[in-house]
């Protein structure tokens, strides 16, 4: 049978009409005769065969192509609606009656109005009925509606974020009940499962078939079975990958997990286990069990020479590089010179350091006479007694003369100097012997 598909005002359900041999594109407005008169469609699916059992009979025929005028006089009617709503909104807060409205609606003629609304209880609205019909000289109909019909005409978005389904696709509500979202392991939240309209979610239904379907395949709760580990109860059951945990006998305290062909029921759901016999024998696992921690071993396959990779020192280097930078203008060290210039003067000041601390003198030491200073022995030899007699000031000492520089002329015998000594690094010239004579470099 040759049909075409029509929808009325946008909505999701599709009506089929007998086109009489008219070809109609999808996307063309159409008039076509209902039940309640002449209406003005939108073609969504063109000519095409359907079985006879998919057709409601009476097939309803096509009536034209829609025309501009046809056009103008839906636009009107639309119009024409928005007035109707307006107005009885006012008339129902002057009769002071319960109910809602959500729609009205006209048909293409403007012969009939027609007015849906929602209540919690059943209204008297016979003098509202007579109100309209005077203002608007038409046949007027009240539609008590629910509330997920409520949903479908004003649509939205979901708690997904995507369109009411019974406003976008749905042609027909389907039953849902509670018993669904617990073969789904669902929340029981009415906020979580319920939609906007406050009745349970359509969307319960779509995978409700999958999951009665695994379930005839998984064993209920609390479930005697046996394991390939031994007898045990069923704790939780995942219908979704098909497994089961089950809490052992040896081990109550370490529930294991398995697959639904890995075990064998003995009991399904609750009851005692007086009278079961188990079978010494324990099924076999589908898949071998892979260890928790596995052994570390020092095996390591041998890299071949393109494979090893020489650790990269640039960064490391760069950066005592740029240490090596910090401290003057335009000094440039790297490599292995600037390690061993480092490395010296960290020696340098550590020897420095410490020929500083070991000429301090110790804690609660006097440091000699007041006003004197202790100074450290260059020669290496012990400081003077400072309780020893001093020498005559015309004469040297012994220790004076022996200070000769390397390499210089011996002294005389008689006790004079025979050669100029070396003038004392700092000073302004020492007077030799008694003669006083000045000793120069």
């Amino acid at each position: 049978m040759e049909v075409i598909g029509v929808r009325f005002r946008g909505g999701p359900k599709e009506y089929y009409f007998d086109p009489h041999g008219v070809t109609v594109e999808p996307g063309r407005f159409v008039i076509v005769e209902t039940a309640q008169g002449t209406e003005y469609a939108q073609c969504v699916t063109g000519n095409h065969e359907v079985e006879d059992g998919a057709v409601v009979q009476p097939l309803r025929p096509l009536v034209r192509l829609a025309t501009e005028n046809d056009r103008r006089t839906w636009e009107y009617n639309k119009s024409r609606e928005k007035e109707a709503f307006d107005v009885c909104l006012k008339k129902i807060a002057d009769h002071g009656l319960d109910m809602k409205l959500v729609r009205v609606e006209s048909n293409f003629d403007g012969s009939k109005i027609l007015f849906f609304f929602t209540s919690d209880g059943r209204v008297d609205f016979r003098e509202l009925v007579r109100d309209l019909a005077g203002v608007f000289r038409a046949r007027i109909e009240l539609r008590q509606i629910g509330v997920r019909d409520e949903a479908k005409m004003l649509g939205g978005l979901g708690i997904c974020g995507r369109p009411f389904c019974c406003a976008e696709f749905l042609e027909d509500f389907n039953s849902v009940s509670i018993k669904m979202a617990k073969t789904q392991n669902l929340s029981l939240n009415p906020t979580k499962i319920s939609g906007t309209c406050g009745r349970l979610m359509c969307c319960l239904k779509y995978e409700q078939e999958a999951y009665e379907d695994a379930a005839r395949r998984c064993p209920k709760q609390d479930s005697f079975v046996l394991t390939p580990d031994g007898p045990g109860n069923v704790s939780a059951v995942d219908l979704l990958r098909e497994q089961v945990t089950v809490r052992l006998d040896d081990q109550s305290d370490k529930p294991a997990r398995y697959r639904t062909g890995e075990i064998v029921v003995l009991r399904n759901g609750k009851g005692s286990r007086e009278g079961i016999a188990v079978p010494a024998e324990r099924p076999a696992r589908i898949r071998p069990e892979q260890p928790e921690a596995e052994a570390e071993t020092d095996e390591r396959p041998a890299l071949s020479a393109a494979e090893q990779i020489v650790p990269d020192e640039g960064p490391a280097e760069e950066k005592r590089s740029s240490r090596s930078r910090r401290g003057g203008r335009g000094r440039r060290r790297g490599g292995e010179k600037a390690q061993r210039t480092e490395g010296a003067a960290e020696r340098q000041a550590q020897e420095a350091h410490a020929e500083k601390k070991s000429a301090r003198p110790e804690h609660g030491e006097k440091a000699g006479a007041k006003g004197e200073r202790k100074q450290p022995d260059k020669g290496g030899k012990k400081p003077a007694d400072p309780a020893a007699p001093k020498p005559p000031k015309g004469e040297r000492s012994a220790k004076h003369e022996d200070a000769a520089v390397p390499g210089a002329a011996a002294p005389a015998e008689d006790g004079k100097s025979g050669a100029r000594r070396r003038r004392h690094r700092g000073g302004r010239g020492r007077r030799s012997g008694s003669g006083g004579e000045k000793t120069e470099a």
